[in-house]
């Protein structure tokens, strides 16, 4: 298919993984929409696409904020598209930690709600939009790929809330499929491996390495351009729908 005269939303659109995606999908000849809170990065993205690129801060857990977002996109078109590809905080703790405490309830509950919950939102808030719109020839409106984590299928020592949310993806991905298949909306997910985002790089080269040498093959880190390519061929390929797709170099997570 082609991306000319399309629209797509993207949450995390500023970040490493979603802003490749944006960039990647524009040069398709897409209009998208960069939904996200980080003002200055996201900005300076649209800013540097120009045409058919606009920012709307959108935090994905606010009803009205997505809303906003899904507006804006039809001012540019018609809202067939998106990824949703938010990152943000990580909380590293055990259900009982070193010192006898149980992992805080708040640590888990704003890891579910904003890797889980928002995820949902936007998807509800989109699929929603989607349907209203006249099916193409084949009878699909449109076409959503979320976020989930190979931590949702083997977490880590400390990663429980974390597993946990990205485990949720995993499990709505094909419920949502099935929900969705009513009104012509495929819904499929990207699982990734360990991902060379901009925030990897804090970690130092020492650390860096000792992630690559974790993978079989190749032995590096997946790149944010990987992540995109595999968003557009799950949006583009009219068949997959329903699936969870891993994108790390045959790596599966230690316990540690």
């Amino acid at each position: 298919m082609s991306f000319e005269g399309e629209v797509v939303l993207v949450t995390g659109g500023a970040g490493g993984l979603g802003a490749a995606t944006v960039r990647k999908l524009h040069a398709e000849g897409a209009a998208v929409v960069i939904a996200d809170v980080n003002d200055e990065h996201a900005q300076k993205l649209a800013d540097e696409l120009g045409n058919k690129a606009v920012y709307v801060r959108t935090d994905v857990l606010d009803e009205d904020s997505v809303t906003a977002a899904i507006e804006a996109a039809g001012e540019l078109g018609v809202l067939r598209y998106a990824v949703i590809a938010h990152g943000g905080f990580g909380v590293l703790e055990k259900v009982v930690n070193r010192d006898g405490s149980p992992h805080t309830l708040k640590g888990f509950t704003d890891t579910i709600a904003l890797y889980l919950t928002g995820t949902y939102n936007v998807l509800r808030l989109v699929a929603a939009k989607v349907a209203t719109h006249e099916p193409k020839s084949n009878g699909e409106r449109g076409a959503i790929v979320m976020t989930s984590s190979i931590a949702g299928y083997e977490g880590q020592i400390g990663q429980s809330a974390y597993s946990a949310a990205k485990g949720g993806v995993i499990a709505l991905t094909l419920t949502g499929a099935r929900d969705l298949g009513a009104v012509g909306i495929r819904l499929n997910s990207i699982a990734p491996g360990t991902m060379h985002t901009p925030i990897m790089d804090f970690l130092g080269e020492e650390a860096l390495g000792k992630f690559a040498a974790s993978v079989p093959f190749p032995k590096r880190l997946g790149t944010p351009e990987e992540f995109a390519s595999l968003a557009q061929y799950l949006l583009e390929n009219s068949y997959m729908n329903g699936e969870v797709v891993r994108i790390d170099g045959a790596q599966r997570f230690a316990p540690k």
